[in-house]
């Protein structure tokens, strides 16, 4: 029977709020060194992207990034940086920064078959009949990857140890960050109905989202949705993945207990979770083995240019954990501390950008 597991990662949404410790705030000279190392690589020609934290500064705040990692690993799985001053960068300007910031954390992660490295999370529905402009081997694209709505998602993570999403501009009303400890999740699920829990342990069969892996792979996959190795939690969940890979054939039919399980899941997860606005210029960064994450609806108003948009980053970071065998057919490797995660492009074999610092 799974064991209750101890640990800071397990948190409930009031415990958060009430200690406020998952924030961290950058001084003045913090910021003033961003926005110099944001002019250095603009003024010597470096493309986005196309640069590593050698050629991004920042020796006064190294030692905030360097303790967000250790809080995302072995903390409380998230952090929110405050204090970056969007008004004072254009959104080129603003992705740079975001780039240099991630690169000192980890190495940013392809989020898709066409080369999006970095997503720009807001609005497209009105933008339905957009497509990708082609891109080229070794090159990399920004967002505009698959339409994405104003409605709620659901809780899930992303396909990286960590994933870092910066607010360039907020919506009219709505879209709230959603935040829940998956390991508080884990322990609650156990104590209520630990029948559940042993289920939410074993494979689950959910489907490959064809926009992040294209074709040429197996369209469905089983992992469990817990897995616990060296006492060390790792949760890889969309429960869109799960329903749409029973529209496959040769995949086995949920019972009427692993859907109670989800929805178990789900209730709890509400229950605990934390509702966390997000204001301009704020870094969320989530180590995605052990947080959940979700948004409610929100509203834009375009005619007044309020319009949401969030920058979206997927890392694989040094200090990341080792995970469970299996894990391999999603993550390419279990190894912790290397390249792992993200999406392999097509005809390259390659699962990161090649300029990019781990």
């Amino acid at each position: 029977m799974p064991q209750r597991l101890e640990a800071r990662t397990a948190w409930t949404g009031a415990e958060l709020a009430r200690s406020g410790d998952w924030i961290r705030t950058m001084d003045a000279a913090q910021c003033h060194e961003i926005a110099d190392a944001v002019g250095s690589v603009t003024r010597r020609g470096l493309p986005l992207f196309g640069f590593g934290r050698d050629d991004f500064l920042l020796p006064r705040t190294a030692p905030l990034l360097a303790d967000i990692s250790e809080e995302l690993e072995n903390g409380r799985g998230a952090v929110r940086l405050r204090g970056l001053d969007v008004t004072r960068f254009s959104l080129d300007e603003l992705r740079h920064a975001f780039w240099g910031i991630g690169c000192h954390l980890g190495t940013p992660l392809f989020q898709n078959a066409k080369a999006e490295i970095m997503g720009e999370v807001r609005d497209e529905s009105r933008l339905a009949t957009q497509t990708y402009a082609p891109v080229q081997p070794g090159k990399v694209a920004s967002s505009r990857s698959r339409t994405r709505g104003t409605g709620p998602l659901r809780w899930h993570t992303d396909r990286c140890d960590v994933i870092g999403l910066l607010c360039a501009r907020n919506a009219r009303s709505g879209g709230i960050s959603k935040l829940a400890s998956i390991v508080t999740i884990y322990n609650e699920i156990g104590r209520r109905r630990p029948d559940l829990l042993a289920l939410l342990c074993q494979d689950y069969w959910r489907s490959r989202p064809t926009d992040e892996d294209g074709d040429g792979v197996e369209r469905a996959f089983a992992l469990p949705v817990f897995s616990v190795l060296n006492d060390k939690l790792t949760c890889q969940y969309s429960r869109t993945y799960v329903e749409q890979a029973q529209e496959f054939p040769e995949v086995p039919r949920l019972s009427a207990a692993q859907n109670e399980a989800l929805d178990l899941l789900a209730t709890v997860a509400d229950e605990q979770c934390l509702y966390c606005p997000f204001e301009e210029g704020d870094i969320q960064l989530l180590n995605n083995h052990v947080v959940f994450h979700g948004r409610t609806a929100y509203e834009d108003d375009t005619e007044a240019g309020t319009e949401r948009l969030l920058l979206r980053l997927w890392l694989a970071v040094p200090n990341s954990r080792r995970l469970p065998a299996g894990h391999e057919v999603l993550w390419g490797t279990v190894e912790p501390g290397t390249l792992r995660g993200g999406v392999v492009q097509p005809g390259a074999g390659l699962r990161v950008a090649t300029y990019a610092v781990a």
